[in-house]
């Protein structure tokens, strides 16, 4: 009987454990297949939580606002910035305990991914959501990077044309009722329970400086349009209604602060025109936004019209989604 040399022996004990590793793969991905979709749903449960969460801490901001509430408003800020981490760890808790992902390998995870993949097909904010499955699924899986077979390195599903049940602005016609009327109506319709100290001096004031600011004056064409963003922008003591006019094709960006007097009355601060301006507002230098968005991707389309120089990454950021953000960015 031949004896194994060292050199062979060697060889056949990588080759036993190498068959070892094979046939606990194939069985972790044989385990995974019948719970694929199951973890795909939890892990999309997770992010639906979180921004569920992340949209009522900005509806909560204008509820501060109409009640002068500073302090409110900060401290939801503050709130704001764990929201993220703290989601992500309750979901990796779950998909630990329930699905012992421990046990599932490297394999499992494309079937996981393919299956949160078809989950999003009528979602609002997919992207957002495949940056939370990124966050969670290194942290099972223990790893900084990943082939992009395992996570989301490019978005799966395309946010360019998304849209909420209806458009994410409202559209006001001067041409058809006047400025005045429009602007009027705008301020309406944000419905904010606060009362004006003389809102219809500040619609003339906000309609001479329109005037002022267009060459040759006021001149609304046939196509003229005023689009206005449905939610209000809020950061520290002030809420942002946030626009664009449309006028003979064609955009003028535009944003009016709105701010409380120190009786608790609501007035317009001042008509910001023009995307140098508006940049200036959304700048890195000043806090996050807190505005409630049903489609994400559909703000950061209108205001890039506004800002066409300033990256996705940075408008994500600026609407208090940093961690989209990052993800734009590197």
């Amino acid at each position: 009987m031949k004896t194994a040399t060292p050199e062979e022996a060697v060889s056949l004990a990588s080759g036993a454990e190498e068959g070892a590793d094979e046939r606990a793969n194939e069985g972790a991905d044989e385990r995974a297949e019948p719970l694929a979709g199951p973890i795909a749903r939890a892990i999309l449960t997770g992010f639906d939580r979180h921004y569920a969460l992340f949209r009522y801490n900005a509806q909560q901001a204008k509820g501060r606002f109409d009640a002068g509430d500073w302090h409110g408003i900060q401290r939801l800020a503050r709130e704001r910035i764990t929201f993220y981490d703290l989601r992500v760890a309750e979901a990796v808790n779950r998909i630990e305990y329930e699905f012992r992902s421990e046990e599932l390998g490297e394999q499992a995870w494309q079937q996981v991914r393919r299956e949160f993949v078809a989950l999003l097909a009528e979602h609002k904010q997919p992207e957002l959501a495949e940056t939370f499955f990124n966050s969670v699924s290194t942290k099972i899986l223990h790893r900084s990077y990943f082939h992009n077979a395992f996570i989301f390195v490019r978005p799966a599903v395309a946010t360019e044309y998304l849209d909420g049940d209806s458009p994410v602005y409202r559209a006001y016609y001067p041409q058809a009722v006047g400025l005045e009327t429009s602007l009027r109506q705008v301020l309406i319709d944000f419905g904010l329970s606060c009362p004006f100290a003389d809102v219809e001096h500040d619609i003339a004031l906000v309609r001479q400086a329109v005037i002022d600011t267009f060459p040759g004056g006021w001149l609304p064409a046939t196509d003229c349009q005023i689009h206005v963003l449905k939610s209000l922008f809020f950061r520290n003591k002030g809420a942002y209604l946030i626009g664009r006019f449309v006028n003979d094709g064609e955009i003028t960006p535009f944003s009016i602060p709105i701010l409380r007097d120190e009786d608790g009355r609501l007035f317009l601060d001042a008509l910001l025109f023009g995307t140098e301006r508006i940049e200036t507002l959304f700048n890195f230098s000043r806090a996050y936004f807190m505005v409630d968005m049903s489609v994400p991707s559909a703000y950061v389309q209108f205001l890039r019209t506004l800002m066409p120089t300033k990256p996705d990454s940075e408008l994500y950021s600026m609407v208090g989604l940093h961690k989209q953000g990052k993800t734009l960015f590197y």
